[in-house]
């Protein structure tokens, strides 16, 4: 529509002057994209991009769709007969699309207020019941679940990859290696697509957006911890190595995405003909390389070629790395991609967050390095003080003030880092971000987060998204954070305030699977693996600690005062003269110390 319509000088002048044009950018905005999607879907009973909202001066919508031609198309409307249509009826008729708004708004408005409540009392009926879903779902030959179109959604995996079951590990795996395998994966430069258009992941929308590329970085990295299998480390190596190249600000923040189209073209930059792969590796290599990769003169994508390993059993040898660089170079001669440059926090968030955890599960120090100078970009450049957040950041200007993605997100790649890092930097940030989440967005009486906050642009309804898309909701996250909390800063607030969350979660959510991130946290919960506090007075006790896996709450001689002022309760475990301390919690109890990891892997068995 952009190039069909917005800049056409006839649209224009319609546009011009009957009409005021807002063009929303959805991920500098998802309060106003998520409030008038509902909308859309009400009036139309669908919804989808780009999405077209025509409203009165007051912000009261009184027509929707989506995709609309210049003009009237196969007996559908075109925008330019829409626009002539409202302009007559605006003069004419107004008091009837004003009384049409208002019925939407009141509509929108009583289905929230009402809200059907889920018949599941029990968690144990929701993981049961999204395990089964999963199950029937499940695509045997190709991984995934559903049929083509498929999206890679790693929440899901998450979800699965923690149920301790077989049946549920073994559909994680195979996922996780066909989309390996397939086109969806960038062979050469590394980093996963948007999402296939087909059931065994070959031909990619090729569009890459960070957040993708942040939660397969985090299901690969943890599939290796479970499993010790090499592709599952090479996958996650390759994801980070792909967003330390491309999509990361010299400064540390993350970009948002790169295009799908070079030229005009989709996806010109990432497919190949045999002669070209020759032409820069030589006759030898190339001939090897087309071979392995499916690289061929009939194509496999629009008379050309999309590298995959589909059907390799050799998954686990790697392409030599000059190899990969050589053809990298030649493809970026040949044409280049563009970058959305935008720094968003919340999709910040889950990079960090991603970073942090793979730094543990992978053993990487760089990594570690990476989720730091990300979390501290966003502190300097888009932390406003008190906790306040903006979304965006770009070419040193901040603005639009944070949603609840954008706090849970944050605040969850904070935990990761501090987790990571026992640096109670790291906590203080995660408190003070996610205090201001609760003052924002939390609702007190029912539980659950709104999507905007009290400060922000008031909208006509305030939702509260629970629902998983190609990201996590904000409140399957926030959750995460409540839990977390409650632990490390014993504060009875943050567990009436996760115990609020669960239960509004569960009450409110008609279909378990369509929450798995959700699931995800609520099964780590329900396991109670534990939580260790360690109090000490030796240097150098990250390193030990690293290996284990669970929320860890350190006090040393260094932060002793920052550590007692975030969790008073830290004040009955003194640091001992020599050596280390470690209490094991389990519920509400903590055990006797003990004062040797030895000690403390058998009780906590």
């Amino acid at each position: 529509m952009a190039h069909e319509s917005f800049e056409d000088d006839e649209v224009a002048q319609i546009l011009n002057r009957g009409f005021i044009s807002i063009k929303v950018d959805r991920e500098e905005r998802p309060d106003i994209d998520a409030v008038y999607m509902s909308v859309c879907q009400a009036i139309t009973g669908a919804g989808g991009w780009p999405l077209t909202i025509i409203m009165t001066p007051e912000k009261t919508p009184f027509f929707a769709g989506t995709y609309f031609s210049k003009r009237q198309r196969h007996g559908s409307l075109g925008i330019t007969e829409l626009l002539l249509f409202v302009e007559k009826s605006w003069k004419q008729e107004r008091e009837a699309l004003l009384a049409e708004g208002q019925k939407i708004t009141e509509f929108l408005k009583a289905r929230q207020a009402s809200g059907e409540r889920s018949s599941r009392s029990l968690p144990e009926d929701f993981l049961k019941e999204a395990v089964r879903y999963y199950t029937a779902a499940f695509d045997p030959k190709w991984g995934g679940f559903g049929a083509a179109p498929k999206f890679p959604s790693p929440h899901n995996l998450l979800f699965l990859m923690q149920q301790g079951e077989k049946v549920c590990m073994d559909m994680a795996e195979k996922t996780l290696l066909q989309m390996y395998q397939g086109g969806i994966f960038d062979h050469i430069g590394g980093g996963f697509c948007r999402y296939s258009t087909d059931e065994k992941w070959l031909v990619p929308h090729f569009e890459k957006m960070l957040y993708d590329n942040a939660l397969l970085l985090l299901a690969y990295a943890r599939a290796f911890r479970l499993t010790e299998k090499t592709v599952f480390r090479q996958a996650a190596e390759r994801t980070a190595a792909y967003v330390v190249r491309e999509l990361t600000h010299d400064e540390g923040g993350f970009f948002c995405s790169q295009d799908a189209d070079s030229d005009g073209i989709e996806g010109k930059y990432y497919v190949f003909m045999p002669g070209e792969i020759k032409s820069a590796l030589g006759e030898k290599k190339g001939e090897t390389f087309c071979r392995r990769f499916h690289i061929t003169e009939r194509g496999n994508f629009e008379g050309r070629s999309i590298p995959n390993l589909i059907g390799d059993p050799a998954l686990e040898v790697q392409e030599q790395p000059d190899t990969l660089r050589t053809l990298d170079i030649f493809r970026r001669q040949r044409t280049n991609l563009h970058r959305d440059d935008k720094i968003l926090t919340g999709w910040n968030g889950l990079m960090i967050a991603a970073f942090a955890l793979a730094a543990r599960e992978l053993k990487k120090l760089e990594y570690e390095e990476k989720a730091i100078q990300a979390a501290d970009f966003v502190w300097s450049r888009l932390h406003q003080g008190k906790g306040k957040l903006l979304t965006r950041w770009r070419q040193g200007a901040a603005d639009f003030p944070g949603t609840l993605e954008d706090y849970a997100f944050y605040a969850w790649g904070l935990l990761e880092c501090y987790r990571t890092t026992l640096d109670i930097v790291f906590l203080e940030r995660a408190v003070c971000v996610s205090d201001e989440m609760l003052r924002q967005f939390f609702d007190p009486e029912e539980g659950g987060c709104f999507l905007y906050g009290k400060d922000s642009e008031q909208l006509f309804v305030r939702p509260k998204e629970i629902y998983d898309g190609a990201m996590p909701s904000g409140n399957s996250v926030a959750a995460l954070v409540m839990k977390k909390l409650a632990f490390l800063t014993g504060s009875e607030k943050w567990r009436k305030a996760w115990e609020l969350q669960e239960r509004y979660m569960r009450e409110n959510l008609q279909h378990p699977a369509a929450a798995s991130f959700f699931l995800w946290v609520l099964t780590q919960e329900m396991e109670d693996k534990g939580q260790l506090i360690c109090s000490t007075s030796e240097r150098g006790i990250k390193q030990e600690l690293a290996g284990l896996d669970m929320d860890i709450l350190l006090k040393t001689d260094e932060n002793l005062e920052q550590a007692e002022k975030l969790a008073s309760f830290l004040k009955d475990y003194p640091i001992p003269k020599a050596g280390s301390d470690f209490y094991f919690c389990k519920g509400h109890t903590c055990s006797a110390p003990v004062h040797s990891l030895k000690e403390l892997v058998k009780i906590s068995k």
